[in-house]
């Protein structure tokens, strides 16, 4: 009986053992859980938090601009929203991605960047698009990816990828300046939407740790650092814009 019941449980764990040494923990930690019952080793927990919260990232980057999107498409407008600042957005979120790929960076350190990219480029499209420049939205995405290839193929020097990352610190701050710039000066976030700021407020702050964790690599935590206190400068704005609305629209850079 118990060889039969030894039997069904190896059987059980076989897969769930796969499925965790593979995405969630190295195998170490899974002896040191579920041979040894050591549920409070802290080296694994660390490892354990690290990797949930970025694979919970890169979940919740898959959704976390539709909001905006959505928002800019049913009110038809952009107002408020700087295509400056989406620009270096932009570059900021190539950069990490490129830097974390040709440093073969674990898909869990770095995978937001991807999607953010995509839901990134849709919303520099839809600026351009809504202010009557459908034309060069079309130009802006041809553009942006044909250098996207050029970027991540290896015909692309380390050195240039690195100096694109550490180019990631001034254009996330320029960047988040230029649209808090555009918020003070219009006294209100216009279609800017709440819960993508508050959203990537977030994800930057727990960015922090899970780069911490699993690249140990100063410039992508310094990069994360930044982007968490420019994010929180958005999210601040928009809590003291929450009640203020537009007068009239005009058209903003």
């Amino acid at each position: 009986m118990a060889t039969s019941e030894e039997a069904v449980l190896t059987s059980f764990m076989d897969p769930l053992k796969d499925i965790l040494v593979n995405y969630l923990m190295p195998e170490k930690c899974y002896d040191e859980f579920f041979l040894h019952f050591n549920f409070l080793h802290v080296t694994c927990l660390k490892i354990i938090i690290s990797k949930g919260l970025g694979i919970g990232i890169i979940l919740g980057s898959v959704l976390v601009k539709l909001p905006q999107i959505l928002k800019l498409i049913g009110a038809k407008s952009a107002e408020g929203l700087s295509f400056k600042s989406v620009l270096l957005e932009l570059f900021a979120i190539t950069g990490t991605m490129a830097y974390s790929i040709a440093n073969s960076f674990p898909f869990s350190a770095w995978g937001e960047a991807l999607f953010l990219m995509f839901q990134t480029i849709a919303i520099g499209f839809l600026i351009q698009h809504y202010r009557g420049s459908t034309i060069k939205g079309l130009g802006f995405l041809v553009i942006f990816f044909a250098l996207l290839a050029v970027l991540i193929s290896p015909f692309t020097p380390m050195s240039v990828v690195t100096t694109m990352q550490a180019s990631n610190m001034p254009a996330i701050i320029f960047g988040r300046l230029i649209q808090a710039g555009t918020n003070y000066s219009n006294g209100h976030t216009g279609q800017l939407s709440a819960i993508s700021v508050f959203l990537l407020f977030a994800g930057s702050l727990a960015r922090i740790f899970t780069t911490v964790q699993e690249t140990g690599d100063s410039l992508m935590v310094l990069t994360y650092i930044i982007s968490s206190c420019c994010n929180g400068l958005i999210a601040a704005q928009v809590l003291y814009y929450w009640n203020a609305r537009p007068a009239l629209k005009k058209k903003t850079e």
